[in-house]
């Protein structure tokens, strides 16, 4: 018999009555459930509590209360959200902008771009990433003002904002043309003190095709770049394919097929795509010969990066595993399928 059960998830009726209950443990755990509930349907009694909610003595319950409420995309808890922008607590500060982006009504622009000048680091971070979601079009002079924050983490989330609006709507792999703007500044963002920072500039500028960045994309693949964000590192390698950065072969190597792929093996995957990009015989010879692995995963991984690739000798094999969800799963046969046929086309 177990010891220990975890309880199950409190119905409404019971989320509803827990947020009453004066012990701040219960409430935490009561709108976190409510949170589920608004996620599946946000009706207005829902939405009502959760405001109720984000004015709690406790600031875990106002934090969770802003967070459910973006997830709800309730627009009518706009007004409530903009005054939790200035809520005492760093962590309801930041959930408050979060639901704010999330909602992306535009008649919070004017208060987002105050936030960016607002005196705690925290504000501004969530600001720039706001407004990148709420206001892409007018926010991005105010986006590019906050790449001179003194503070660099801001700057760094800055530039990804940046790139995030310059590549919204596009396919993947098209190369986005940078705002006139954009474009004059962002050679200056490769001179930055911060690694990171220099890194996201070389990430969108390697985005639309353009290699100036090279260095740091390396510094990246050979692990020289520390903590790294697992979306920054899984970019760096897919570009230094894109980009045909033959020096970064010996990195890529190492996280296809030494050590590093065990100790990163999220990213082995995407090295040999980026080596076979680059001509390299042995990764295209290991994706093939892994579609026919005893590992079902690791079959599917196979075909994920083949179709990555565009590796024509892999359709036989994939087209074999069409229809049998024992092979490998079937959305990344399909779209493995369809990358394939339409680059031989």
């Amino acid at each position: 018999m177990a010891l220990f059960h975890r309880p199950l998830p409190r119905t409404l009726d019971a989320a509803l009555r827990d947020l009453k209950e004066k012990n701040p443990v219960v409430r935490r755990s009561a709108i976190q459930d409510l949170g589920r509930h608004a996620r599946e349907e946000a009706t207005p009694p829902i939405i009502d509590a959760l405001l109720d909610a984000l004015r709690d003595e406790d600031p875990l319950v106002r934090t969770e209360a802003a967070y459910c409420l973006g997830d709800a995309e309730a627009e009518r808890a706009l007004p409530a959200l903009l005054l939790a922008v200035d809520d005492p607590h760093s962590l309801v500060r930041q959930a408050a902008i979060d639901a704010l982006g999330t909602i992306g009504d535009s008649r919070a622009t004017g208060r987002l771009m105050r936030a960016l000048e607002d005196d705690r680091p925290d504000v501004r971070f969530q600001a720039v990433i706001a407004l990148g979601r709420v206001s892409p079009e007018s926010g991005i002079d105010a986006v590019l003002r906050a790449i001179r924050d003194e503070d660099h983490h801001v700057r760094y989330i800055a530039v990804r904002a940046v790139e995030e609006i310059a590549t919204k709507d596009l396919e993947p792999g098209v190369c986005p043309a940078l705002p006139e703007r954009v474009a004059s500044l962002a050679p200056d963002w490769l001179d930055d003190e911060d690694p990171h920072v220099r890194l996201a500039a070389a990430i969108l500028l390697g985005r639309c095709g353009d290699d100036a960045g090279a260095d740091h994309l390396l510094d990246a693949i050979d692990d020289q770049i520390r903590p790294l964000e697992p979306e920054d590192e899984a970019a760096a390698i897919e570009l230094a394919g894109m980009l045909g950065l033959q020096q970064a072969i010996p990195g890529l190597e190492r996280r296809a097929f030494g050590l590093m792929r065990w100790v990163k093996e999220r990213h082995s995957w995407s090295a040999r795509v980026a080596l076979v990009r680059l001509g390299h015989d042995r990764a295209r010879h290991a994706i093939l010969a892994d579609l026919g692995s005893w590992s079902r995963d690791q079959r599917t991984a196979a075909v994920t990066a083949a179709g990555q690739a565009g590796i024509a000798e892999a359709i036989e094999a994939i087209e074999a595993m069409r229809g049998d969800h024992e092979k490998a799963v079937q959305e990344a046969v399909d779209e493995a399928l369809e990358l394939l046929h339409a680059r031989s086309d």
